[in-house]
């Protein structure tokens, strides 16, 4: 089961990772066909997955997953942001109503926020960066275009520790 971690929020154990495997290759498989493939009673499987997906829970939300070419957006880009850290709240509303921000992250470094965009070309990037730069507490951006996916979001090979 997963446990509290000195280090973090939970660890899974070996049956979460063995549930999380089959997941990755089934993402719609129902606590039927789990129990079945992994040889354990449905309502272990059940209650392991009602732990990995509370909203406190190791397991993100499930989300449709969708390419940005399947809805008209075929560019994606990386835009680094320096933000005035006073004025970081008014400056993420601002970001969540630019529908074409699909991830913004705070990192370490030079810059201050990672923000994966998407857009139909070039025009329409620029579009989006200076709705970007427009946003309250963005001082500066540097903009990188993704040419290509080379290894796609993974977590599967993690295992237990």
């Amino acid at each position: 089961m997963t446990t509290l971690h000195p280090t973090g929020p939970s660890v899974l154990d070996r049956t979460d990772h063995r549930i999380l495997d089959v997941l990755d290759e089934h993402p719609r498989a129902t606590v039927a066909f789990l129990a079945e493939k992994l040889h354990l009673a449905r309502g272990t499987v059940r209650a392991r997955l009602a732990k990995l997906t509370a909203s406190d829970g190791p397991l993100a939300p499930v989300t449709a997953r969708l390419t940005p070419a399947s809805v008209g957006r075929p560019l994606r880009a990386i835009v680094t942001a320096e933000a005035n850290q006073a004025m970081f709240d008014g400056m993420l509303d601002d970001l969540a109503q630019i529908p074409e921000v699909v991830e913004c992250l705070g990192i370490s470094g030079r810059s201050d926020m990672s923000i994966e965009v998407v857009a139909v070309d070039a025009e329409d990037l620029y579009r989006v960066t200076q709705e970007i730069m427009g946003c309250r507490g963005i001082s500066r951006t540097e903009t990188g275009i993704v040419l290509r996916e080379l290894l796609p979001r993974r977590m599967h090979q993690l295992g237990p520790a």
